[in-house]
């Protein structure tokens, strides 16, 4: 009995993230001809691979339940003053910024922008970006970030490697960079068979046995020195210079590009990010323009649209920018876009006075750091410096550390004599004070005074940068928030609606799983702070850790890849170890199928392996004939073998288990990519089918933002025979292997991931796998009579994507799949993957989020698609000036004279498009071609959109 103004139970975990109602099920399960969920599951997932246990983690928790555990967590955390440097700084983001942007889901929900015509204002903040980065390190071109500035270094010598004339197989490597930096760089170039060799440049540094060098500016000691000549020495040797540089020192040191540096490199965490015990950061990559078209990673360029507007795009996208499959030496297909925009807006917000003040005012605090120091009769040095100092101490290193940290601040230790001391933004005159009383300087006090200069005459920047309008513009709060807005409006980002992206999971990103990443017991956390301060940190990434165990099957996990790409490529160097280690490091053979994303064959490639293409058969499934012909024929050799599962066709393959067995035969193991993941939680585990190691993709199924094209974590899960040859780090020990910057990665953006666990339980996780394959095969249904959809599995159902089949219209009606995405644009969707894994396709994936509304809004959009198609087919309607080629319309088109034989309204306002709330497209379709050919990567300047718009 129900009593008056009780009411049932409300399952908020489950409706935060779930989509359709369960009266919207029924509905579509009846459209499915099912009697019920657990039936269609039985269709869908092949019964010998479901796994025998539920998954349970207890009763979840509710939003306040789960925020008070996090609040918890966090305050296991000590929040002190870290002055310990090594790459990472102490920040002050604007909170016009900080809401505007960071805590804004219209920029963090953002995918990739593929489709420019709905990325124009991504597309701007990254292009202000790369004009950052480009005037800063006085180079040609810029990209739209990298992943951190280890990993950058990395990519900056594979590029050398690939760019240069020398025949040299050995790399430089300056003893002051970073001590990360050279781990993932040595950690890099082994498996290529790249020696390289750390010292002093201007001692050990022969030119003729590299083909290329790396030097920190300013060094990780705080000494800066002038490359210019050993940069030409590099030159007349064939080698290219590479330099790591701080970008706010640039705002006063002689830039990379002035002593000749082909190459710069760098982190722009200290342009507004917080450290995040490591991340998300976004690092950068400048180069001479002779080397751009090799730049790895995203370039913004500028292009112009149908109406000769002015439109940014990603240039050179078509080739996927530098995957090159086997024959690469670089897996980049991420970026750290939202920490990108942050440091753009940061630049925008502050221009080049305000940075230079701010250098300024580091500089100042560091010089006065030191003269307070000095009077105390310590020996400082460097001499010449910007932000750090070492201060000799003897044999009293232990017991200043320990009275730095019970004043409430953080420093390094240098060798056993030496404390290293970087000064930030966010040094206050107290922390100075803090400091000198724990050197026992009881009496010092700050005095405003200004010190003298430690900067060199000859390395003082003399050079403007920052020069276009944009860093010139008001920055009155108003007109800041104004232009956060204004570039907003211009994207198309899941707060507008569904963005049905094929193996890209865009999920909900709820936000009480994003409230904490801001709290300063996460947020103000050094990555390299005494372990008794990050307690909340290591206690949530163990109970992370398990519970990706008991989802996985897998035995033991790495925080450390901070990208899905990453995890591949430290999963494979898993392996690789682990096969040395049993006296088998000559097994280099890697079988992946002819269907998988350019990313596996290329962390193949850079593993040292040899890829071998196994075959698909008409069904998109693997070809176990060939696979075990392979396999056989490579015994001797087989290191691995890389499969995606569900297959990246989206359908279940019942011979995975086979495939496991066969490669194990044959002594390879087994990599499973991670990219289907949300079709797998709760119902099978990718450790029980008989992978050995695998990444997860948390941006995709564990519920962490896109942010526009990054950050992104990629874990990896292992059995427990590859669990010792897990990435280490030169902070927390391990094996010799590193491949991020951080010891776990982008740690500040886990409880993101922990958050969703925690508050949709085991049986609310299952449950969003269900649903997601119920939409999946809902579209499918709707889809199947028009378009039909390629690859289904034995039951007759798809996986938690489908293959929708566009090719028939280019045939009949000269349609081709970018007429179909750019049609869905002008009824407000963002177009799903395009053209693979089949040329010509439509790859959908609603993901469990998305309401019945909206996947039939996206479904009556498609067939009213269709219709339009076959009107041309049947010649109602002209072939080459009807709505689909003109798509996208904006507003622009409601306006002025018209031509068309097809109505402004039918252009404008397609099935599917709102009235009232209708997107409107700022650009009409780009023109890929003419950017390609005028490849121009930074801001124009501003004459030239008054020419545009002439």
């Amino acid at each position: 009995m129900t009593l008056p103004g009780s009411y049932e139970p409300y399952d908020f975990a489950n409706r935060r993230h779930i989509g359709p109602s369960p009266e919207e099920m029924t509905e579509m399960l009846r459209v499915l001809g099912v009697q019920s969920l657990d039936a269609l599951i039985a269709e869908t997932v092949p019964q010998a691979i479901r796994q025998a246990e539920p998954l349970d983690f207890g009763k979840p928790l509710s939003e306040r339940g789960g925020l008070d555990h996090l609040r918890e967590t966090a305050n296991k955390n000590r929040v002190l003053t870290s002055l310990i440097g090594q790459g990472y700084h102490g920040t002050i983001l604007p909170p016009v910024i900080q809401r505007n942007i960071l805590e804004s889901p219209a920029w963090y929900t953002a995918y990739t922008p593929y489709q420019p015509e709905i990325s124009q204002g991504r597309l701007e903040a990254l292009l202000n970006f790369q004009t950052l980065v480009s005037d800063l390190t006085g180079l040609d071109v810029a990209n739209a970030s990298l992943l951190d500035e280890a990993t950058a270094a990395a990519e900056a010598m594979a590029l050398a490697h690939r760019v240069t004339k020398s025949k040299a197989t050995a790399f430089f490597v300056d003893a002051e960079c970073l001590p990360q930096t050279i781990a993932v760089v040595k950690t890099r170039g082994e498996p290529l068979g790249w020696d390289v060799i750390v010292g002093d440049p201007f001692k050990d540094l022969d030119p003729e046995r590299v083909f290329g060098a790396l030097f920190q500016y300013p060094g990780v000691s705080g000494a800066f020195h002038d490359f210019s000549e050993v940069i030409r020495r590099l030159h007349a040797a064939k080698a290219l210079a590479i330099v790591a540089a701080d970008p706010l020192a640039l705002t006063l040191l002689k830039p990379p590009g002035e002593m000749g540096a082909d190459i710069a490199v760098g982190s722009m965490q200290r342009f507004g990010m917080p450290m995040g015990y490591g991340g998300p950061h976004a690092a950068y990559i400048a180069v001479k323009d002779i080397y751009k078209r090799s730049l790895p990673g995203r370039i913004v360029g500028v292009s112009i649209d149908a109406r000769k507007n002015r439109a940014y795009r990603l240039s050179l996208q078509t080739r996927e920018q530098h995957i090159r499959r086997e024959s690469s030496t670089s897996n980049i297909c991420t970026a750290q876009v939202l920490p990108a925009v942050i440091a753009s807006m940061y630049a925008v917000f502050h221009g080049p006075k305000g940075l230079k003040a701010i250098a300024e005012r580091v500089h100042r605090k560091a010089a006065r750091l030191a003269e307070g120091l000095a009077s105390l009769g310590f020996d400082i040095r460097p001499q010449a410096f910007f932000d750090t100092i070492t201060v000799g101490v003897g044999p009293y290193q232990g017991l200043i550390m320990k009275n730095a940290v019970d004043y409430g601040v953080n420093l390094r230790k240098v060798g056993t004599d030496r404390i290293g001391i970087t000064v930030d933004e966010r040094t206050r005159p107290a922390t100075l004070e803090a400091v000198w009383r724990a050197f026992g300087g009881y009496d010092l006090v700050y005095r405003d005074a200004y010190p003298e200069y430690r900067l060199p005459k000859a390395l003082i920047r003399h050079s403007a940068y920052l020069t276009h309008p944009v860093f010139h513009m008001n920055r009155a709060e108003s007109e800041m928030t104004r232009y956060m807005r204004r570039l907003a409006d211009r994207d198309l980002a899941l707060d507008r609606a569904m963005i049905p992206l094929g193996s890209c999971t865009m999920k909900l990103n709820a936000t009480a799983e994003m409230l904490a990443i801001t709290w300063p017991e996460f947020a103000e956390i050094h990555p390299f702070v005494p372990a008794d301060q990050a307690r909340g940190y290591a206690e949530l990434i163990a109970d992370l850790c398990d519970k990706l165990c008991r989802i996985t099957g897998y035995d033991a996990f790495s925080m450390q890849p901070n990208s899905g790409a990453q995890g591949e490529y430290a999963g494979l160097l898993t392996i690789r170890a682990y096969h040395k280690s049993r006296g088998e490091g000559h097994r280099n053979v890697c079988l992946i199928p002819a269907s998988a994303h350019g990313t596996n064959p290329a962390s193949a490639s850079m593993c040292g392996m040899k890829v071998l293409v196994v075959a698909t058969d008409a069904n998109g499934n693997i070809d176990l004939d060939d696979f075990r012909s392979k396999a056989e024929a490579n015994a001797g050799a087989l290191a691995a073998a890389m499969i995606t599962y569900p297959s990246t066709h989206g359908v279940f393959e019942e011979t995975v288990t086979d495939i496991c067995a066969i490669t194990h035969a044959n002594g390879g193991q087994v990599y499973l990519d991670g990219a289907n993941l949300n079709a797998l939680v709760g119902l099978a585990r990718p450790g029980d089918v008989g992978a050995d190691v695998g990444h997860i993709n948390l941006h995709k199924t564990f519920c962490i933002p896109h942010g526009g094209g990054g950050p992104g974590m990629g874990p990896i899960g292992v059995k427990q025979h590859l669990a010792p040859f897990l990435p280490g780090h030169p902070e927390t020990g391990g094996n010799a292997m590193t491949v991020s910057a951080a010891p776990y990665g982008s740690a500040s953006i886990l409880p993101i991931s922990w958050s969703y666990c925690l508050m949709m339980g085991g049986a609310g996780l299952t449950q969003a796998t269900r649903v997601a394959i119920l939409n999946a095969n809902y579209i499918a249904t709707r889809l199947e009579s028009t378009y039909g959809v390629l690859y289904k599995g034995r039951g007759g159902r798809v996986a938690h994507e489908c293959i929708v089949d566009t090719r028939p219209l280019l045939e009949r009606a000269g349609v081709t799949v970018d007429d179909v995405a750019k049609r869905l644009i002008d009824c407000g969707f963002h177009p799903p993957t395009m053209s693979w894994p089949v040329a010509g396709t439509l790859m959908i994936e609603p993901t469990e989020s998305e309401t019945k509304a909206e996947l039939d809004r996206f479904c009556d959009a498609m067939l009213a698609i269709y219709d339009e198609a076959q009107a041309i087919a049947e010649g109602r309607a002209d072939k080459q000036n009807n709505a689909l080629k003109g798509a996208p319309h904006t507003v622009e088109d409601l306006i002025g004279d018209w031509n068309r034989p097809y109505s402004r309204e039918a252009a404008c306002f397609p099935a599917g498009a709102f009235r009232v709330d209708k997107y409107w497209p700022p650009v009409n379709r780009v023109d890929n071609v003419y950017g390609d050919r005028n490849l121009v990567c930074s801001c124009p300047p501003m004459e030239s959109y008054v020419k545009a718009a002439e």
